[in-house]
């Protein structure tokens, strides 16, 4: 492509609809080629091999897109999450307690919902973290499609909590699901990130600097055995965030612009399109109603990520000094909690991670991920869509300028001045209907009106006779 053609293809994948779509077409046509012939085409290029394995690096291209193209969306959340703390939501502790709160609410309770169910059924209680997650490119992509009218501040709560979300998901990975550590890679990564840290701050550029340092962070980290996502976001929260003299832009902010493409283009869709792969026959659904681990996924996506968010809200702001943005109501809040429980791309990952010795438990998991992210999403969708009339509907009404002064009627009620301008237009209005209705009521016009006169014979509206009475009052027609 032409740099313009390159430059437009990158500011429409910077979109979040557009994100939000790439990953919804890549996981359909997992599933079609899942559930159809080419499922052994799509297996063997999922399975295939490759890479050098004397640094442990010979993987599948399905853990190619799990552990190395992931992280490019990790490192776009890691600068998300660094710009929140510097300079967003999460800079003021009174206006991010809420959406932490919610947050934190929102991973416990789900976790608790599954450990319920599974324990409750007789099942694994590996998955727990499965539910915990929000999937932020999905979530955000249904509310700028359908909240077109809904407050700034629910997006805004949206992303902290996001966020707040992704940072507890990548504890949870590096916790819970670090296997054997390698004390020696896990040192000499720390030392690649020390040096990419020293190095950003002295301002020193070039791709060609960056980009091979943090290939070999992600190939020590993968090799210590913490998972190489963690990588990537330790590397976006090194980025600074901050304008130096005669900067118009902060490191952080250029580079997230620059990469983002990449990740919402390519490492997400492309993560999907070899983690949703699974079988989705009339079976394989019953299953994940009736076998614990999956119906305690889809349970906690749905119920827990709505008890989670919302009520731990409420608590906060009944219990504590937090309080609901101004713009927001409670409606629009439970609305958001149905939207948190689209745990799309960071679930499908641990659900992967959750059960590596059972693959048919695994796609299961995974097939209940795809189902309480659905739900959750078509829920939200329609809560959303109810409130987002009502915000128009609001919109409509403080802009609308009936005395055409520029200024929205909502605030002229207590000027006497824009009573009078009504009051005048609504007399032109008036006279003119007296006029058209005059002119009906003339032997041959068309559409001729009588009305019944109190003698009982009939006579034209607007005779003579009303003329006198019509001046009298002012409303003379001429």
């Amino acid at each position: 492509m032409s740099l313009p053609e390159r430059n437009r293809v990158a500011d429409i994948l910077r979109t979040e609809t557009v994100g939000g779509v790439l990953l919804l077409i890549a996981a359909v046509i997992a599933l079609v080629m899942s559930n159809t012939p080419l499922s052994g085409v799509y297996e063997g290029v999922r399975d295939f091999t490759f890479g050098p394995e004397s640094l442990h690096l010979d993987l599948s291209v399905g853990s190619w897109a799990k552990d190395g193209l992931l992280t490019i969306f990790f490192f776009v959340a890691g600068i998300e999450l660094k710009r929140e703390l510097v300079a967003g939501e999460l800079r003021d502790p009174r206006a991010a307690a809420l959406p932490i709160v919610a947050a934190l609410c929102g991973m416990a309770v789900p976790a608790l919902v599954y450990v319920v169910t599974a324990s409750t059924m007789g099942g694994s209680l590996s998955g727990w973290a499965v539910p915990t997650a929000t999937d932020i490119a999905f979530a955000l992509a249904v509310l700028a499609v359908i909240g077109t009218a809904l407050p700034s501040a629910l997006r805004a709560f949206l992303l902290t909590l996001a966020i707040v979300d992704d940072l507890g998901a990548i504890l949870i990975i590096a916790v819970f699901f670090t296997t054997d550590l390698d004390f020696l890679a896990l040192g000499l990564s720390l030392a690649g990130l020390a040096l990419f840290w020293f190095l950003h701050h002295k301002r020193v550029h070039g791709w060609y600097i960056y980009v091979p340092l943090a290939l070999v962070i992600w190939a020590l980290m993968h090799a210590s055995g913490v998972h190489a996502t963690v990588a990537g976001v330790a590397m976006g929260m090194l980025l600074r965030c901050t304008l130096r003299d005669g900067e118009s832009q902060s490191p952080a902010e250029r580079i997230e612009h620059q990469v983002r493409p990449l990740s919402a283009g390519l490492a997400v869709p492309l993560f999907a399109l070899f983690a949703a792969g699974v079988s989705v026959s009339g079976g394989a659904l019953a299953d994940v109603f009736t076998r614990p681990e999956p119906l305690g996924v889809v349970l906690g996506l749905f119920l827990g990520k709505v008890l989670g968010v919302f009520g731990g809200s409420w608590l906060a702001v009944r219990f504590t000094k937090a309080e609901l943005n101004e713009e927001l109501a409670w409606p629009d809040l439970f609305a958001l909690s149905s939207l948190a429980g689209i745990g799309f791309t960071v679930s499908l990952l641990i659900g992967e991670l959750a059960f590596p010795e059972d693959p048919a438990l695994a796609d299961e998991v995974k097939a209940a991920v795809l189902m309480g992210s659905l739900i959750s999403a078509l829920v939200a969708g329609t809560l959303l869509k109810i409130r987002n009339a009502k915000y128009r509907r609001l919109y409509e009404e403080e802009n609308l300028d009936e005395d055409d002064s520029g200024i929205p009627d909502i605030y002229e009620k207590d000027d006497p001045a824009y009573h009078l301008r009504m009051a005048e237009k609504l007399e032109r209005k008036a006279a003119e209907h007296r006029r058209l209705a005059e002119h009906a009521a003339r032997p041959g016009a068309t559409g001729t009106a009588e009305s019944t006169g109190t003698a009982g014979h009939t006579e034209p509206a607007g005779s003579a006779e009303d003329a006198p009475r019509d001046r009298a009052s002012g409303d003379d027609p001429a």
